[in-house]
């Protein structure tokens, strides 16, 4: 460190959410590819199986874009875990229907979805874990909802498959 370089006043929490974010989505990509399914896939069984939603629905659920999200549900399509339907609320709208065969693929992700975060938090001190969770809920329901406005838009990480 010269004498020109700032000294940091607070903590990295932009690095530390960051890389822990980015290894966490490595370790749940390796444990859904034991049954052939993305985090993407994952997430649009499972909330496609809650109640009748359109793609696009989904899609905002999921924070996916247009083109991301019919390549998922295509994927689904092919490997005959959804299909898009006509909604029954609006026939003007498609629904995102999960098969029967989707229905259990979907109970073994979010088994194996619980299993990788129950191994992650497991890392923590016991007392640590639900402070873990509660803080890091208050601040995505409070302080680090919203993205703000700006004049040059921050790019997610690329993340690959989900």
């Amino acid at each position: 460190m010269t004498a020109l370089t700032p000294a940091n006043t607070a903590p990295d929490l932009s690095f530390l959410l960051d890389h822990t974010s980015h290894v966490l989505r490595t370790r749940m990509a390796a444990a859904l590819a034991e049954i052939e399914l993305t985090a993407r896939m994952h997430c649009v069984l499972v909330h496609a199986l809650e109640e009748e939603r359109t793609q696009i629905q989904l899609a905002e659920i999921g924070d996916m874009d247009k083109t991301t999200m019919v390549v998922t549900v295509d994927a689904l399509e092919s490997a005959g875990l959804a299909e898009r339907r006509p909604s029954s609320r609006d026939r003007r709208a498609r629904i995102i229907a999960v098969t029967e065969k989707g229905a259990e693929v979907a109970v073994r992700s979010q088994e194996i979805v619980d299993r990788v975060h129950k191994e992650t938090l497991g890392a923590l001190p016991e007392g640590d874990r639900e402070a873990l969770v509660r803080i890091l809920g208050l601040l995505a329901k409070g302080h680090l909802a919203t993205p703000v406005e700006n004049p040059r838009p921050v790019r997610r990480a690329r993340q690959g498959q989900r």
